[in-house]
């Protein structure tokens, strides 16, 4: 029962950072941030996005995304050391 609820917030997680991912890569596309999908897109990663925007931009690139996608990896791997001490 609790592999099953680990497993699914490992993908979870990982369909999150999925989602980062395509959320930045937007932003290359002119208007891409714009359609229906980068709408939704944003209401779901921007509020997490934020928390890692006091990073300031070098020139054109930002690198919060970055710093956001590695603190999800760095949670999901303490929930897996976690786990494994219970079990």
């Amino acid at each position: 029962m609790i592999a099953e609820i680990v497993i699914w917030l490992f993908r979870l997680v990982q369909y999150y950072e999925y989602a980062i991912v395509i959320y930045i890569l937007m932003s290359w596309l002119p208007g891409a941030r714009e359609s229906g999908l980068g709408r939704f897109l944003g209401r779901i990663v921007e509020p997490y996005l934020r928390i890692f925007r006091f990073i300031p931009p070098i020139g054109m690139l930002d690198f919060s995304p970055i710093v956001a996608i590695l603190a999800l990896n760095f949670a999901r791997s303490g929930l897996l050391h976690l786990v494994s001490i219970f079990l």
